[in-house]
């Protein structure tokens, strides 16, 4: 489907059986008007293509064990991030994918990064794998690793390194962060955070009416207060570190230390951050 021709004008034929959709192609063919089983249309054109790589707070236990299982290109792919993240993680990316003997907790922030990175990386050659290559990759927290690591600007070994390093560095935090999801666009939800005064900022606008805030437990709890009492929706996100804030920038000094030389290389593709 991804690499067929593409016509201009198309039939789909639905039917139930074979003789059903011999009688919608035969229909079709002979240019029959709204013949049953028949959906007809004219194409748009084609636009282009963008690969989306989210930061974490969706993943769940099991989500890549069966693609790993069906899909040769995503296991290979997938082995190869393991040996990449070796030397920076004390536990194993294949049993905790695949749930085996060694599998570690996806509620701790220096595992669920890196796993997630994994598999945006893994999804991705699965998707050129048939055909379907990106104009441009862009990506958020460690999605955008992922999208540097698929436009080619970073090695799989470097970006393995950075996404390890930084979310080992966050899971020494020991303040009492959280961060929250507000079902409402972001003009709205800076009203309500002038309103409170709480200290909490936006830490990303992930669409036109899903806005995540981040910053002290305590002024996240107020703002999540706040928008109950408007009738707003809000969910606390399981976090103890409050994910891009300012309170975070003290990180960044050691972060840099840490990664030492990172090399990066030219783009394949068109690469971005949100």
């Amino acid at each position: 489907m991804a690499t067929r021709s593409l016509f201009e004008h198309r039939h789909v034929v639905i039917g139930a059986d074979r003789d059903g959709l011999l009688a919608g192609l035969t229909a079709a063919a002979e240019g029959a008007r709204n013949p049953a089983g028949v959906v007809s249309g004219v194409a748009k054109p084609v636009g282009r293509t963008v690969f989306v790589f989210p930061g974490q707070g969706w993943q769940w236990a099991g989500m890549g064990r069966e693609l790993w299982e069906s899909s040769p290109v995503f296991a290979e792919q997938m082995r190869a991030c393991a040996r990449a993240l070796e030397p920076w993680v004390d536990w194993s990316l294949t049993d905790t994918v695949r749930g085996g003997p060694q599998a570690a907790d996806l509620d701790r922030i220096d595992v669920v990064q890196p796993v997630l990175f994994a598999m945006m990386v893994s999804l991705a050659r699965v998707w050129r794998s048939l055909g379907v290559t990106p104009d441009a990759v862009i990506g958020h927290s460690q999605g955008e690793i992922a999208a540097a690591c698929v436009a080619g600007v970073l090695s799989l070994p470097d970006a393995a390194r950075i996404v390890a390093l930084r979310s080992r560095l966050l899971a020494t935090s020991t303040d009492d962060g959280g961060m929250a999801g507000i079902v409402a666009p972001e003009h709205r939800v800076r009203e309500l955070l002038e309103r409170t005064g709480s200290g909490a900022v936006i830490a990303a606008v992930n669409g036109p009416y899903s806005t995540t805030v981040s910053g002290g437990a305590a002024a996240v709890r107020e703002l999540i207060a706040t928008c109950e009492s408007e009738g707003v929706r809000a969910r606390w996100i399981p976090a103890s570190v409050p994910g891009h804030s300012p309170l975070m920038d003290r990180f960044e000094e050691r972060f840099r230390d840490e990664l030492g030389e990172i090399t990066p290389r030219p783009r394949r593709w068109s690469s971005a951050r949100r």
